[in-house]
């Protein structure tokens, strides 16, 4: 089954957690999209879970030569987080990747002050988390958010994603209370095929979606 776009695949993914929080498995949600590609769908989940969004703004650290691999993560300030496993098998240091890290910690601070201005971070201690994106390859981006908002202690910290390479859904299950993936295809090998319309989202966009959901930057 593939999704005609990020919007579509949200409004799935919002009705599957509506029956989560019917059961009462999902008490005073609120909803944090991985940008870029994740607020479109995030902002559907929100609307379906009457539920505020914002954004967690965490970056990808790729492959040399592959950077749409992810073999680590930044999120904040935290240290990176690397796939060890990942790192070993490509011969590749943490040293060896560091102005990779600096160069992502960069468009992580850009993008942190764009989409928030002088907002603060949301308050999720106590709360339930729902962590959203527009799909699960590698997973680094998702564990590395995963592990920063766990410090922060909320009552339930729940990973929402419309497909996901199998292995790596089941990898997640360790790092959050629990895992709602509508699609786990066998042949999955990217996310962006299993979307009829996959294209990038820009910062504009990312923007608006925000404003129109009660968040974002304010208006100069």
């Amino acid at each position: 089954m593939r999704f005609h776009n990020r919007r579509t695949a949200g409004r799935e993914l919002g009705l599957r957690l509506m029956e989560w929080a019917s059961d009462g498995e999902l008490p005073h949600p609120v909803v944090l999209a991985l940008p870029r590609g994740g607020v479109p769908v995030a902002a559907e989940v929100a609307r379906a879970l009457r539920a505020p969004l914002d954004v967690l703004v965490a970056r990808k650290v790729g492959l040399p030569g592959r950077p749409e691999t992810g073999i680590g993560a930044v999120v904040d300030d935290d240290p990176p987080l690397f796939d060890q496993r990942a790192l070993e098998m490509a011969g590749l240091s943490e040293d060896r990747l560091v102005p990779d890290v600096a160069r992502e910690r960069e468009e992580l601070k850009r993008r942190a002050l764009l989409y928030r201005g002088d907002r603060s971070t949301p308050q999720v201690k106590d709360r339930t988390v729902v962590l959203v994106d527009d799909g699960l390859a590698t997973g680094a981006t998702a564990r590395a958010a995963l592990r920063h908002l766990r410090r922060s202690e909320p009552a339930r910290l729940i990973l929402a994603v419309p497909v996901g390479a199998p292995e790596t859904v089941a990898e997640m299950r360790s790092e959050a209370d629990g895992v709602v993936c509508l699609q786990q295809p066998p042949d999955f090998r990217a996310v962006g095929l299993w979307y009829d319309d996959f294209d990038q989202v820009s910062d504009d966009q990312v923007i608006a979606i925000l404003k129109s959901c009660g968040t974002g930057p304010p208006s100069t």
